[in-house]
């Protein structure tokens, strides 16, 4: 792309990679609830496509799902019946149990009490959900019952940064229940698109904090003392040492393995008719919940619209067991990874071509995603991905569309400056690489033409003006299209002369041979003229032509803003003029000078440059020079005629008096 210029392409992509690093700093909930948390689920899905996670083997659940309500009826079951199932779990041999129901009012004294004394023989390895009531705004602020104060928090450190949830009730359970087991909340808040991806550690109530379920029940199946977990406010929680990861909020962000089903589940109704295998439950954790649709427990997660809460709650205490929950990426890497993408769209792509800095900016938008993928599948951190892809596509917008603006700007001028020099061809190479075209003035070799009409002046006041225009602009429209049929750069028309270059602004190598190929056309042409023009009873003109060549200034030369022209200047210009005024002296149509000579030399001896008559016809010191130069005529040959080559003698030196 032509390198960009002015204040806007400097100073557009760096406030707007700034404004993405502001933004990345505050992260507005607008953005992050419901743009950043939707690639957070593209990433899920990507991973389980590339590397399908593993399956806890030490974990399970037991559903109470349509099975089991076909066989033991309707939802909620009699407290008796669940603390059979209950009974039977603990018959496997399970590490811990987790149960995710709720118990908030009573039942009966003989189910209540039946419950309570199965939960009472397991109570140091079994868990159960507590309810409590979040409304936005209502805090609980009395005195917390015993149960609540019982499975409170017993250390917090950084109290000053521990921000939660605040429940303003709890369910509590019926006075046999609420003595039987350790309890931990199970309340989750789903985002605002009402997907569940975070799991709160621990939420408020009065003045305590409670840990969840799943986080109590994975500190029971790995043996910590209660005393031994605390909250780290603005970090996570200290489970015995090894810190479990949370937001400011006390989230953990949940690593799902999956849809529902990932996570070995077994239906209630077997377990209660033996029909799983003894050693099951084994040295398992098991939770115990409901799935059927009738229970209204279930949750909307990145995989799936109905997870039971159960298979949530496994897949939390798989995480923290495991230590692989989703981690935030800290603050400074998500500001580095947003100027990255700045930096690299904007120093890198401007300085390509429209269609190149396209595929660039689609590249890196790639890259961008890639690296962010690969850091959330084996590293399980999610580094912010929607301020480094805003940055790149926002700058890339900019900068590709200022550029196109330039670029057509830069088309146009040279369009205008170029269409009617050269052949469309050649402008559109120039429009492609416009560095072809230097337009300050350069030094450069090319082969100058320079061509006029034999006694014009006499032939005007012989013929009426418009006769005299008509033909002469037939004239110059045949050999234009000539010129440019051999690639030529027409310089300009002086009346009736002709100037015109070949190796500018396209550099071409072979300079002297088209300008030599191009006269013999020329002539050529000029003799078909000539024949139409007598059978039209008109007067028929001859021409001259001298070529030359040499190192000239070659470039955008005039009064800039006023009246510029791409031309030549220099002493081989000069010559160019004065060799085609010898024309009439040697009483020729085309001379060159001993340059274009040797360059094409070899053509005519290899017959490349077929059927023509190469004849030297003196050393001439021209007006203004002191040095004689060797002057070639050139002309075809019919076709029967070999090529002839005729060398100067250094006898004979002419001296040019006349213009």
């Amino acid at each position: 792309m032509i390198k960009l210029a002015g204040k806007a392409a400097l100073i557009v992509p760096l406030l707007i990679t700034l404004v993405f690093i502001v933004l990345a700093a505050k992260s507005p909930p607008i953005i992050d609830d419901y743009i950043e948390t939707l690639l957070v689920d593209y990433r899920f899905k990507t991973r389980n496509i590339l590397i399908r996670p593993s399956i806890p083997e030490d974990i399970l659940t037991v559903m109470i799902d349509e099975k089991s309500l076909q066989e033991f009826g309707r939802w909620p079951w009699n407290r008796g019946l669940q603390a059979e199932l209950i009974n039977k779990i603990f018959e496997g041999q399970p590490k811990v149990v987790g149960i995710d129901i709720f118990y908030p009012e009573p039942e009966s004294p003989e189910s209540d009490r039946a419950l309570a004394e199965a939960m009472s023989k397991h109570k140091d390895r079994l868990v159960v959900a507590l309810g409590f009531d979040v409304e936005g705004g209502k805090a609980f602020k009395g005195e917390v019952d015993n149960i609540v104060f019982e499975n409170a928090v017993a250390g917090i450190k950084e109290l000053k940064r521990v921000r939660a949830l605040e429940a303003g009730r709890a369910l509590l359970p019926p006075g046999p229940i609420a003595g039987a087991a350790t309890f931990g909340h199970v309340y989750s808040l789903a985002d605002r698109d009402g997907k569940l991806r975070w799991e709160n550690l621990y939420i408020k109530y009065g003045d305590e904090y409670i840990f969840s379920l799943a986080l109590k029940t994975a500190a029971l199946a790995q043996g910590i003392a209660p005393d031994k977990v605390s909250i780290i406010g603005g970090a996570g929680v200290d489970l015995g040492g090894t810190l479990i990861p949370s937001d400011d909020f006390g989230r953990l962000h949940i690593n799902y393995i999956g849809k529902e089903g990932s996570i070995v589940h077994k239906s209630a109704a077997d377990v209660l008719r033996d029909r799983v295998a003894e050693d099951i439950f084994r040295n398992k954790i098991v939770l115990v919940g409901t799935s059927a649709i009738s229970t209204y427990d279930l949750k909307v997660t990145p995989f799936s619209a109905n997870m039971p809460g159960v298979e949530k709650n496994a897949t939390v205490i798989s995480n923290i067991i495991n230590g692989n929950p989703i981690r935030k990426a800290p603050l400074l890497i998500d500001l580095l990874s947003v100027l990255f993408a700045g930096a690299a769209a904007f120093f890198i792509a401007p300085r390509k071509r429209a269609l190149y800095a396209f595929l660039y900016y689609i590249f890196l938008t790639g890259l961008i995603v890639v690296a962010n993928v690969y850091v959330f599948i084996f590293f399980n951190t999610r580094v912010n991905m929607i301020y480094p892809l805003l940055t790149v596509l926002s700058a890339g917008t900019f900068v590709i569309s200022y550029g196109y603006f330039i670029e057509e700007k830069k088309a146009k001028e040279i369009r205008k400056m170029f269409s009617s020099y050269v052949t469309e061809r050649v402008v559109n190479e120039l429009i492609r690489d416009p560095g072809l075209a230097k337009l300050g003035g350069e030094r450069r070799e090319i082969t100058v033409l320079f061509s006029d009409i034999s006694g014009f002046t006499a032939f005007s006041e012989k013929h009426e003006p418009e006769e005299v225009v008509a033909m002469l602009n037939e004239y110059l429209g045949a050999m234009t299209d000539v010129i440019f049929r051999w690639e030529g750069t027409l310089d300009k028309f002086i009346g009736d002369a002709i100037v015109a270059f070949w190796g500018a602004p396209l550099r071409q190598e072979n300079h002297a041979e088209l300008a030599v190929r191009c006269s013999l056309h020329m002539i050529s042409r000029l003799e078909e003229l000539r024949r139409k023009w007598l059978s039209e009873g008109k007067t028929p003109l001859s021409i001259g032509i001298g070529l030359n060549t040499g190192e000239v200034i070659v470039g955008n030369i005039g009064a800039e803003g006023k009246k510029m022209d791409y031309t030549v200047i220099g002493d081989h210009v000069n010559i160019g003029a004065r060799v085609e005024s010898l024309t009439r002296k040697f009483n020729t149509n085309i001379l060159i000078t001993e340059l274009p000579f040797r360059k094409i030399i070899e053509l005519v001896k290899t017959s490349r440059i077929g059927h023509v008559s190469v004849r030297g016809v003196g050393n001439v010191v021209v007006k203004g020079k002191e040095k004689p130069i060797r002057v070639y005529e050139i002309k075809s040959l019919p076709p029967s005629e070999q090529s002839v080559i005729a060398d100067c003698s250094d006898e004979t030196i002419l001296h040019l008096k006349e213009k």
